[in-house]
């Protein structure tokens, strides 16, 4: 899709597709040129009061579907007015303490627990840990790169002493395992 030449994150532009394919579907499959503000209205009226979606959620429709019509199809629109609006949560979430991070962690076991220290202990995204190569990591210095990060940015952060003995057996499987693959063709 376009976001992708917009340089958006592939989550973000799967996310903008099923929104902008939900919002045809609910116009019975009209094509957006055919549609405008009130009908965009309707539907992100109808994802807070029959899909009962979050705040966030209905923001990301919202978001998806202003793309559609500003970056692919050059179509401006008046001012959406009127949506009723998802109610925010009225709890702030959950967070664990050092205690019970560490105990979680602590009842995992190979390659999650490893993923899982990075995660606490880097303060790396799930996506970004899953996604290191070995050249991402530097021992010496004490820093993990996260490559193409979130808004297409890379970042460096701390790697945690503590981490390094697994990560240095997790990388000589790792190189085990391409030189089996490289003797195999």
């Amino acid at each position: 899709m376009v976001a992708r030449a917009r340089h958006l994150n592939n989550r973000t532009d799967d996310t903008y597709h099923n929104f902008i394919k939900r919002y045809i579907l609910f116009e019975n499959k009209r094509h957006p040129a055919e549609m405008g503000a009130d009908e965009i209205t309707e539907f992100l009226t109808d994802l807070a009061v029959r899909g009962k979606v979050s705040a966030s959620t209905q923001n990301h429709a919202l978001f998806a579907i202003l793309f559609l019509y500003r970056d692919v199809l050059a179509i401006e629109l008046p001012r959406i007015e009127g949506v009723v609006r998802a109610k925010r949560p009225e709890h702030l979430p959950a967070v664990f303490s050092a205690a019970e991070a560490k105990a979680i962690i602590e009842r995992m076991s190979g390659v999650p627990q490893l993923v899982a220290s990075l995660l606490y202990g880097s303060g790396l995204r799930l996506s970004e840990a899953l996604r290191l190569r070995i050249k991402d990591i530097d021992f010496e210095a004490g820093t993990v790169a996260a490559r193409d990060a979130k808004g297409a940015k890379d970042r460096i952060t701390i790697l945690p002493e503590s981490l390094h003995e697994g990560l240095e057996r997790q990388m000589a499987r790792a190189r085990l395992i391409h030189h089996k693959d490289l003797s195999l063709g």
